[in-house]
């Protein structure tokens, strides 16, 4: 829900109850902490503001993004003869149409970096800004290469907010606030990679926006998303985390330390992952708040009544009274 806000920002309330109810979120939710949306929602959501305000990155920087731009700057690195070259031509685009920043690219020994830098003169990029201009040159790079590229390290200049736990549904990598750089880390090798994509394949990727480069998939091998896809294969099941341990061929102090390590714990990715399943089935079919307790591992309503409150801050019959959606 802070990606929700962080775009309606600038909207007035009948706009936010409109764009949110097309959207599928019901109004009541937008002012709950740690209320959550789905990838759905957010996209949809995403499209129609882009559309209403003819710019692809909504409010964020101080000009527009006028629809199209991601169209062109695709078409601006598709001939470009690897990927070093192509994330160049990525800085060099967006100097030319915005003054809010810099985006620096370059190797440092074993490393690529991809660097943003505020402009002192500019008016400074949010939070918000930084995140989703690192979220589009990781999206972008990973597609042009034709393989998702993993992350080293991503490291923003802004103190650890309270929301940082998503980050790892953002970000295929660990994460580190509060240092002097807004910046992507990744083994150097992949800027030798040629780009594999051509003209043809840029019209699904542009009409899957910003889900193809906005959410990491859960197919990615950091350890919260194996053992995330896990428990949900096993649902209505709760496998302890030694039985997780086995299933994975690792010992549970390699599980744990792994976990630590990406920010995270066991109980966290267990609680995640019954959340974010409970929420898309409330907001997508019409079952029963009683069958999707019992589904997602709970013996009672009550329990995960009491359960969802804890996550979400609201009660799962808040989730079910969504608005119109978009067809």
């Amino acid at each position: 829900m802070s990606l929700v806000n962080g775009f309606l920002a600038g909207a007035d309330p009948a706009a936010m109850q409109r764009m949110a109810g097309r959207s599928g979120i019901a109004y009541g939710l937008l002012k709950t902490p740690g209320a959550r949306v789905t990838e759905e929602q957010f996209s949809t959501l995403y499209r129609l503001l882009a559309t209403e305000l003819d710019d692809e990155m909504p409010g964020i920087f101080r000009r527009p993004l006028r629809n199209g731009t991601l169209k062109y700057l695709c078409l601006s690195l598709l001939d470009a003869p690897r990927l070093e070259v192509a994330l160049h031509r990525f800085g060099q685009f967006f100097h030319l149409i915005l003054d809010d920043f810099r985006l620096e690219s370059r190797r440092a020994g074993a490393l690529g970096h991809v660097e943003l830098t505020a402009e002192p003169s500019g008016p400074g990029v949010s939070e918000l800004g930084r995140e989703l201009m690192l979220k589009l040159v990781h999206g972008v790079a990973s597609w042009l290469v034709g393989k998702r590229i993993p992350l080293a390290m991503v490291e923003f200049d802004f103190p650890r907010p309270p929301r940082a736990d998503d980050f790892l549904y953002l970000f295929p990598g660990p994460v580190q606030f509060g240092g002097g750089h807004t910046r992507l880390s990744f083994d150097a090798a992949y800027l030798d990679l040629p780009i594999r994509r051509r003209k043809a394949d840029l019209k699904i990727f542009l009409a899957r926006a910003p889900e193809d480069w906005i959410f990491v998939s859960f197919a990615e091998q950091m350890m919260c998303y194996r053992v995330r896809q896990y428990l949900a294969d096993c649902l209505p099941a709760t496998p302890t985390i030694e039985t997780v341990a086995q299933a994975l061929h690792c010992s549970v102090r390699t599980l744990y330390r792994r976990l630590t390590a990406e920010g995270t714990t066991f109980q966290a990715v267990k609680d995640e992952m019954r959340r974010d399943i409970a929420i898309q089935r409330l907001t997508r079919t019409t079952d029963a708040i009683a069958a999707i307790a019992y589904d997602i591992g709970f013996d009672s309503p009550t329990a995960f009544h009491r359960a969802f409150r804890h996550w979400t801050g609201s009660t799962p019959k808040a989730y079910r009274t969504m608005p119109e959606r978009l067809h």
